[in-house]
């Protein structure tokens, strides 16, 4: 099995990117407790909005919470994914 140099696969990539927010979002807040800087971060987001269309109602909204341990995950696996592609 031959690796291709130049082109990575960007759908593996970006779940590994994903991956590390998530973990990385998960162990700050849980480290957090006992260290408080690691729970610092940034907070984006659309409020919720609902449109009542009688038959259906549609409730969007996205938020997303950035801290620090989330930054170090996508360093983590943008590392690995330089690495093994």
């Amino acid at each position: 099995m031959s690796k291709s140099y130049g082109k990575g696969n960007g759908w593996i990539l970006f779940l590994m990117i994903i991956s590390g927010i998530v973990i990385g979002g998960f162990l700050g807040e849980l480290l957090g407790q006992y260290v408080p800087i690691l729970k610092y971060g940034i907070n984006y987001g659309v409020s919720t909005h609902t449109w009542d269309l009688k038959i259906l109602e549609l409730t969007l909204g996205f938020k997303l919470s950035i801290n620090m341990f989330s930054v170090l995950g996508i360093l983590t696996a943008i590392f690995f994914y330089k690495r093994n592609w």
